[in-house]
């Protein structure tokens, strides 16, 4: 299958590109540079030039390819309504372009759309008022495409990725424990993060792009959750800072704009997607990544 990638050369598109080329398919990925052209080629893919600003580039991609993934997002916290639209915008696009053939399309969503506090399933529907609600939009209309003869599916990822070359929630707090000379967390540190391992969750996205069924909705989730506690004393034993436990009131002052994340508490399950799919996540956890020691590197 001849695949149309988006974030090609992302944290979490880089893995995916190498599962799908392992599998025996074709990838032509969408890069905004050429040293991301250079980075693709050498993987053994095919640059597409272009952006999610760029409609007219995803539509040719889109139409070009057998199937597509879509991971590419703009992180941008201080204008995430922003982002939020032009993915959604993008997201209407590559739709568009597979309205009817009944390609696969595989869309990239998050659990912190969802409500907090209890465990998340396949079925839970995404709340606009969740912290990450900004994207509720996208995922509603990604799953409206199944409607239009495109086999859609979406991947609700956790706060935590991990892997070599994570540059998202966990790497935030680490700059912070170290900034700040501790390792904290808040209250009891109860609250979970769910979690898993990029190149388990890579595997997930081929999966879902072979044989997922319109409108099904899955879970990236390994871990159903590790607490903030735990997290909090890995981090501060590996960095030899003092670990403590801080109020509600005290966080900002601690973890500035993750706070309103690393209060949450974002247990998901998986058993739908696992079972739908054959789905079988096989990668250290997060806690044991960490005790590895490449995210403390300098």
């Amino acid at each position: 299958m001849r695949v149309f990638v988006t974030g090609a050369t992302g944290f979490i598109g880089s893995a995916i590109v190498q599962e799908l080329l392992g599998a025996g398919h074709q990838v032509l990925g969408l890069v905004r540079s050429e040293a991301s052209a250079q980075a693709l080629t050498a993987a053994g893919a095919e640059p597409h030039h272009g952006s999610l600003e760029d409609v007219d580039s995803l539509r040719r991609g889109a139409a070009a390819a057998d199937g597509v993934i879509h991971t590419a997002f703009i992180h941008d916290f201080s204008k995430k309504e922003a982002c939020a639209e032009i993915d959604r915008r993008a997201i209407e696009v590559l739709g568009e372009a597979l309205a009817g053939s009944h390609r696969p399309l595989v869309v990239t969503s998050a659990l912190g759309l969802l409500a907090a506090g209890r465990v998340a399933t396949e079925d839970a529907v995404a709340d606009p008022h969740s912290p990450g609600g900004h994207r509720v939009p996208s995922e509603q209309a990604a799953l409206a495409l199944a409607s239009r003869g495109v086999r859609v599916s979406v991947i609700r990822l956790p706060p935590s990725v991990h892997g070599t070359g994570d540059y998202g929630f966990v790497p935030g707090l680490i700059r912070i424990a170290r900034e700040k000379g501790r390792s904290a967390y808040i209250g009891e540190g109860s609250n979970h993060w769910s979690a898993v391992h990029r190149v388990d969750v890579a595997a997930l996205y081929r999966l879902a792009l072979e044989k997922a069924p319109a409108g099904s909705v899955l879970h990236g989730v390994a871990e159903q959750g590790v607490t903030t506690r735990d997290l909090a004393n890995v981090i501060g034993r590996h960095l030899n800072v003092p670990v403590a436990s801080i109020s509600p009131e005290a966080a900002p002052a601690q973890f500035t704009w993750l706070t309103r994340f690393f209060a949450l508490d974002m247990s998901a399950s998986s058993t739908k997607t696992r079972a739908q799919l054959g789905w079988q996540p096989r990668q250290p956890g997060l806690l044991a990544d960490l005790e590895q020691g490449h995210y403390f590197a300098t």
